[in-house]
């Protein structure tokens, strides 16, 4: 009977893991990943003993933000992504609304134990969230889905990058990193609506692809160059390291303005995530 009892209880348990790591599964690659690296790589002090901290500091921020998307969202991913816990029938509507609300005290309480300017990116982090999810940003004028984008990216890169150091401030060299990653998905965070513009569309979003399909792709081969050739002549590179860097975001660019297919989208946005990490991380070399 005990035996039972366990096994029921793990059962659940493992059940509610997954439901969780569902929630967060598409933006490992995009958000989780990225952030935790370009934290470890931007601490001034790193702490390799924070390392699970900053990891774990990510992923509950993101969760609390997916949670909020896909409540708002919940009848594009009914037809696009039938996976996700709510239209997979693992969470219901009200538990998930719970979950959002719950995740967002624990956030700020989980930021405060590593100090006020911690914390201070996890309050950004959720009005943030609030203003692109219950608000509707995510479906207003593209440049301000774009820009909202770019500050909650900084947000993350704020407070992970604090907690990897083990600061309460952080130097100039990472302060401008964050400044230069903002600037790039704020331009060309279109990038991420290519392969999106068809459920988008269905559900009203005014994204840049939707809005003006004519510049779209061309506004991400511009942006993507043009930030390459300037942070190669800001960062003072020689002349074969500089090609190799600004070969990357013109690839990227150029992919994206002759490969037009959803899965050619998808693969390039592959390539846009390493473009933007590659410009993240040489700044702090």
């Amino acid at each position: 009977m005990l035996t039972t009892k366990i096994s029921s209880t793990v059962s659940q348990l493992l059940f509610h893991a997954e439901t969780l790591h569902l929630f967060v599964k598409s933006d490992y690659k995009t958000t989780v990943v990225p952030i935790t690296l370009f934290a470890i790589a931007a601490a001034p002090d790193l702490q390799l003993a924070h390392t699970h901290h900053t990891l774990a500091w990510v992923w509950i921020h993101i969760l609390q933000f997916d949670v909020s998307n896909q409540i708002v969202g919940v009848e594009e991913d009914r037809q696009n992504k039938a996976d996700r816990p709510i239209p997979a029938g693992r969470i219901s509507m009200e538990e998930a609304t719970v979950l959002r609300w719950v995740l967002v005290p624990i956030c700020l309480l989980y930021s405060l134990s590593y100090g006020i300017e911690t914390l201070w990116a996890s309050i950004f982090l959720s009005m943030l969230t609030v203003f692109y999810n219950e608000l509707g940003a995510h479906a207003g004028v593209w440049v301000l889905r774009n820009c909202t984008n770019a500050l909650g990216y900084a947000s993350f890169e704020m407070g992970a990058t604090l907690i990897a150091s083990g600061r309460q401030k952080l130097d100039t060299t990472a302060l401008l990193s964050i400044i230069i990653s903002a600037g790039i998905l704020a331009t060309t965070y279109q990038a991420q609506d290519m392969k999106d513009i068809h459920g988008d569309r269905a559900i009203g979003r005014h994204t840049l692809p939707i809005v003006l399909p004519k510049v779209a792709r061309p506004s991400i081969l511009i942006g993507l160059a043009v930030w390459s050739l300037g942070l190669a002549v800001l960062w003072k590179l020689d002349v074969i390291t500089a090609l190799l860097f600004m070969s990357i975001g013109l690839f990227t660019g150029c992919r994206f303005f002759l490969r037009k297919s959803i899965p050619d989208d998808q693969i390039s946005f592959y390539w846009y995530n390493v473009c933007v990490a590659s410009s993240m991380l040489r700044e702090l070399d």
